[in-house]
């Protein structure tokens, strides 16, 4: 899939697959590599769930463009702190499995979801819906300027909404 790699050369990544899903405007920035603040609250706690659930799996996996949160056997998994974006986090591990078949290796997915007890396992099927999405963030990443900011409930939570709304 040539829409894997961005004009600048990087590739797409499962963060801007989630991101498509949730804010335009954030695939241009994480795609333009504008960080969100790190010390924000909000990704503290999510990473502070990673590490303390599924102690059992091995830890963060990361290759180009791809980190997996945990691994077991032949199943990756995706921890997420709700499932409120259930969506974005499917594609997001659907490119992940994409990206894992490209190079020999076949697995399936799972979305883990502590807090809720919830367990929800991908349908390797969307490719092509997958391969649009990516189509959609490469043209976006390519636009000079980003998208204007739209208010969607996440606003409230996300890392980058001072630059959006100061």
């Amino acid at each position: 899939m040539n829409s894997l790699i961005l004009p600048d050369g990087k590739r797409v990544t499962g963060t801007l697959v989630w991101y498509y899903f949730i804010c335009k405007r954030e695939v241009w920035l994480m795609g333009r590599e504008i960080t969100p603040d790190e010390d924000e609250e909000l990704l503290k706690i999510g990473r502070a769930i990673h590490d303390i659930y599924y102690r059992d799996m091995k830890k963060e996996v990361r290759l180009d463009g791809i980190r997996i949160d945990r691994i077991r056997g032949r199943v990756i998994y995706e921890i997420k702190t709700s499932s409120k974006y259930i969506e974005a986090t499917k594609f997001q591990l659907l490119y992940y499995i994409y990206r894992l078949r490209e190079e020999g290796v076949e697995v399936d997915g799972e979305i883990l979801i502590p807090k809720e007890g919830k367990r929800i396992r991908v349908d390797k099927n969307d490719i092509q819906k997958l391969e649009a999405v990516i189509e959609e963030i490469s043209k976006i990443v390519m636009k000079e300027k980003p998208p204007e900011p739209q208010r969607v409930p996440f606003c409230r939570k996300c890392a980058y909404r001072n630059f959006c709304w100061s």
